[in-house]
């Protein structure tokens, strides 16, 4: 990107935000229900957003509560208020049940303790019990008013002045139990502490042949089991939207044995605590136990992890979710109108969107109906296109069908991983085998990468063997940097010798380069003349095709964490700044969204070029940081961002510049965030992308007349990945033109827009490109288009 594209951009932010002014406004912002982690980064994102754009915005403690106490629980907030409260749990404002506002006489004085403050925009951070009440109150405000002044207790003019009320939602719930948005606040924090405790139970239960029942909440919507079962890969999962079908019993402890015969050392059952039959009659873990140790005698423990999953840091991910749709509730309420009806901020794919509030909380409502009416497929469908989605994949990959059951296709497929390894890279590995043996397909798995494909380093791999991948981090495989350039010819005799009809390409930029030379050879090698794919598994996130890579949520995570203790250490000493170098090569996917994650003063990235004035501006914007009460700075920096402004260059000049306010630290991250457990997310994704994938494959063999077809278009050699709202399998020969090669990340980068949110949230000047669609937008209704819903 070249100065005059940057400086474009920056006159483009500029006019997003000049006709949005908080002058004159004030917002009222609460948490409300159960808590969830993420809540404090979206009342910070309020908090600060609102400020910048020139709104007072207030406290209003204990909810609504608070909110009809008035005094002391509504109080205007300021900018330092809300720092350091990112990597904090729970929320700091509190919340509480309220049984007064749902009466008209608690509203009334709810409505007359924010008229006296001149608070007519509010911002709640609840689950749709805390939405619905906000939206009846929107509703009767101007006869609230009304009565407040027949009262005497305001004037003609208060009425007058505070006509009407604005209300934007946001979703902070652990259950993702909303319809209309992808993920709501908190639930990717509860899948870490669910996945925390599966693995560590994994490791005992391994230990001593073991069954273990483990209970999770959800007590009317079943996705942190359907996930958290996906993502470990257990052997049943009981939910609420889809009881078992009758007999289940002896079906489960079937199913149990068999794995058992296989050489399972553990069996793991998940169990939403909401669980029911097909009769509505509730399926309880202590059941569940009885049933195994009585059929089948195995040692079996119960685990319920109970609030354990409300507590704990908000991930890397929630608070990502939670700045974004703070900021942009913000920008909604400043745009809103007397007649803009009530809505909630939500997230589609990658993309933050507003939708109407009453739709939302109907169709939520329509779930629990149909679970009632015992009309389960319609509250499947209902839930969305990510549940659904879930529940397909892990029904695939968790029950094998008989040998002689499973129709042969002929075919064989193989799978490698290429590049640097990736946190998921396993996850994808075993979906992708036990989706190819559901089809009928021999699977193989290339060791080492294209070096060991050359090398004849191939095995046919079974769905026994995959057992337990999904938490394994790095490459089990193995995986090689190597391109397939020089070893064409070896890798066609392979080709022939193994008979191999398509290829799964698991890796990073090496693996899309690799492709690239796969199809430019097809005309001399007929044996690659095969369907092709590749999923993005790189930390960087920079392959072109896809806005996310498996491995990158994990790396993000490992740095979020980092700078959590680097802060924490900070905060000790006082009146010091740290500056952490992170991976990604050229691009600054990492640095950037690791700074907003982290509440970082600044991101130094390739994308966006910066010279000293910049390095300048931002000491002493330090400077000034340190005469407030958070005396402290996080800077990151992207490894090859720039090559003369290196980390030891930074580290130097702020300690220069920096004498006698703050001393400075420096800390590089390097190859940790390559490794670990791969996140929920991560093992997900994975799970859900290279099942899509390994669906594309039988497609297209299934296309062929026969075995001697020669696959030769461009759309039998794709990449698979998210692209803003869907998964699209894209020509490799046409993402070529989308690629900087050069620096090897894609042209156009969509988390750029991202960038101005950071700066705003450390206190710079930026404007924010608000959200694509200004409009509120109707409920999503299925399309022909793939959903990209994690």
């Amino acid at each position: 990107m070249d100065d005059e594209d940057v400086a474009n951009r920056k006159v483009s932010f500029r006019k997003c935000l000049e006709h949005l002014s908080g002058a004159g406004k004030a917002i009222g912002v609460l948490t409300s229900g159960g808590d969830a982690q993420g809540m404090n980064a979206a009342v910070r994102a309020v908090v600060r957003m609102g400020i910048y754009v020139g709104a007072k915005v207030y406290f209003i403690y204990e909810g609504y509560q608070g909110m009809v106490d008035g005094g002391r629980n509504i109080v205007e907030a300021s900018w330092e208020s809300v720092s350091s409260i990112l990597q904090v749990g729970g929320t700091i404002i509190g919340s509480a049940r309220c049984k007064a506002f749902r009466t008209r006489e608690g509203r009334l004085r709810a409505a007359h303790n924010l008229v006296q403050r001149g608070i007519t925009n509010l911002c709640v951070i609840g689950g749709d019990g805390s939405l619905t009440g906000a939206n009846i109150f929107r509703k009767e405000w101007s006869g609230l008013l009304e009565e407040l002044a027949q009262n005497g207790e305001i004037d003609k003019e208060q009425v007058q002045k505070h006509a009407y009320l604005n209300v934007v939602g946001m979703v902070g719930s652990i259950d993702n139990d909303f319809c209309g948005t992808d993920m709501t606040i908190g639930t990717d924090s509860a899948l870490h502490r669910i996945i925390e405790v599966v693995d560590a139970i994994m490791t005992t239960a391994q230990s001593h042949q073991r069954t273990f029942v483990l209970e999770v909440m959800g007590r009317h919507c079943g996705y942190l089991a359907l996930v958290s079962a996906l993502a470990c890969g257990a052997d049943w999962v009981f939910l609420p939207e889809s009881p078992p079908e009758e007999g289940w019993q002896e079906n489960m402890c079937i199913k149990l044995s068999e794995n058992r015969a296989r050489k399972k050392r553990l069996n793991i059952i998940i169990v939403a605590e909401g669980a029911i039959d097909t009769q509505n009659k509730p399926i309880t873990s202590e059941q569940i136990k009885e049933l195994v140790v009585k059929q089948l005698g195995y040692d079996t423990r119960v685990t319920i992890l109970g609030h354990v999953q409300r507590g704990g840091t908000p991930s890397a991910f929630d608070r990502i979710l939670a700045s974004r749709m703070g900021v942009e509730a913000v920008v909604a309420l400043l745009q809103a109108t007397p007649e803009t009806p009530a809505c909630v901020v939500s997230l589609s794919g990658n993309q933050a969107v507003r939708l109407p509030l009453v739709e939302c909380v109907q169709m939520t409502q329509d779930v629990q109906r149909a679970m009632d009416e015992r009309r389960f497929k319609d509250a499947v469908r209902l839930r969305g296109r990510s549940f659904e989605s879930n529940l397909n994949t892990y029904k695939r990959l968790a029950i094998k069908l008989p040998d002689d059951q499973i129709v042969k296709s002929n075919c064989t497929v193989a799978i490698i991983n290429v590049g640097a390894p990736a946190a998921g890279m396993n996850a994808a590995v075993r979906s992708a085998v036990r989706v190819g043996i559901s089809d009928g397909h021999k699977m193989l798995a290339i060791y080492d990468g294209f070096e060991g494909f050359a090398k004849g380093q191939i095995k046919e791999i079974g769905w026994g063997d995959v057992g337990g991948w999904t938490g394994q981090g790095g490459s089990i495989l193995g995986t090689k940097r190597t391109l397939p350039g020089k070893s064409l010819e070896d890798i066609a005799i392979q080709m022939r010798k193994h008979s191999i009809n398509a290829l799964l390409i698991i890796g990073g930029f090496e693996a899309y380069l690799g492709l690239l030379e796969l199809s430019a050879a097809r005309d001399k090698y007929e044996e690659l003349c095969v369907p092709m794919v590749m999923v993005p598994a790189t930390v960087s996130n920079n392959v072109p095709g896809s806005d996310f890579s498996i491995g990158a949520d994990t790396a993000l995570n490992t740095i979020t964490d980092t700078c959590d203790r680097i802060k924490q250490s900070a905060s000790g000493t006082k009146r010091r700044v740290f500056i952490i170098e992170t991976m990604g090569g050229y691009c600054g996917y990492l640095a950037n969204m690791g700074g907003l994650a982290a509440g970082a003063d600044a991101a130094y990235i390739f994308e966006e070029p910066f010279d000293i004035r910049d390095l300048q501006s931002n000491v002493e914007h330090l400077t000034e940081k340190m005469k407030t009460t958070i005396q402290r700075g996080l800077v990151l920096r992207n490894e090859s961002c720039s090559e003369n402004y290196t980390t030891d260059f930074i580290y130097q000049l702020y300690s220069e510049e920096g004498k006698g306010v703050f001393d400075c630290r420096k800390n590089v991250l390097g190859h940790m965030q390559q490794g670990g457990a791969p996140s929920p997310f991560d093992r997900n994704f994975g799970t859900k992308i290279s099942a899509r994938a390994m669906q594309w494959i039988s497609t297209k063999l299934k296309e062929a007349p026969g075995k001697g077809r020669r696959f030769m278009s461009d759309d039998s050699i794709c990449v698979l990945g998210i692209s803003k709202r869907n998964l699209l399998f894209q020509p490799v020969a046409q993402l070529r033109q989308e690629t900087d090669f050069e620096h090897r990340i894609p042209k156009e980068q969509w988390w750029l827009k991202l960038r101005p949110l950071m700066k705003i949230l450390a206190k710079y000047k930026a404007s924010y490109e608000v959200s694509d669609s200004n409009q509120l937008e109707p409920m999503p209704h299925r399309g022909h288009e793939e959903p990209a819903a994690i």
